[in-house]
């Protein structure tokens, strides 16, 4: 029996905070077991298991792929979070393709921390798009902006959202 052509692409670990519990190497371990070939590491916000993921996974022979689902201000990530003010923020899953997409992930996640902290920390379009080579991005969970234009019936402005990215 070949492995199954299927790869966790939204994975949260236990560097989710309140959203995660899994502990990477039981998630490598059951990726080992199913057959597949390759595992995401998705957490909000972060790359703390990145390394460890890489350590783990690499070790028992599945792909790791490093990622993060960061939270995306709607204006500026200089600003606070501020839903009634229009500076909430959406979910958005990147993934790095490359050395040069981890690199500018690891670059995002840190400028979130260090200029966009505000109750989570948070980038923009601005510098999403300075730091956007190499990245794949999904549109993540409900949370994110496509899927929220899509609950809407805003159809039209969720194509060109996806145009966009």
């Amino acid at each position: 029996m070949t492995a199954p052509d299927f790869v966790h692409l939204h994975v949260h670990s236990e560097y989710s905070l309140l959203d995660g519990a899994n502990k990477i190497g039981d998630l490598v371990t059951a990726c080992q077991k199913d057959g597949q070939r390759a595992l995401a590491l998705t957490d909000h916000g972060n790359m703390f298991g990145a390394i460890e993921l890489y350590q783990a996974a690499s070790k028992a022979g599945v792909k790791p792929i490093v990622g993060c689902e960061v939270y995306i201000a709607r204006q500026s990530r200089k600003e606070p979070h501020s839903k009634a003010k229009g500076n909430g923020y959406h979910h958005l899953t990147l993934m790095a393709r490359n050395a040069q997409g981890y690199k500018n992930l690891l670059k995002l996640a840190s400028l979130a921390y260090l200029e966009g902290y505000h109750f989570r920390p948070r980038v923009d379009r601005e510098i999403l798009a300075r730091h956007a080579d190499g990245l794949l991005c999904l549109s993540g969970c409900l949370a994110g902006e496509l899927n929220q234009l899509l609950l809407a019936n805003k159809e039209q402005e969720a194509l060109e959202l996806a145009t966009t990215w």
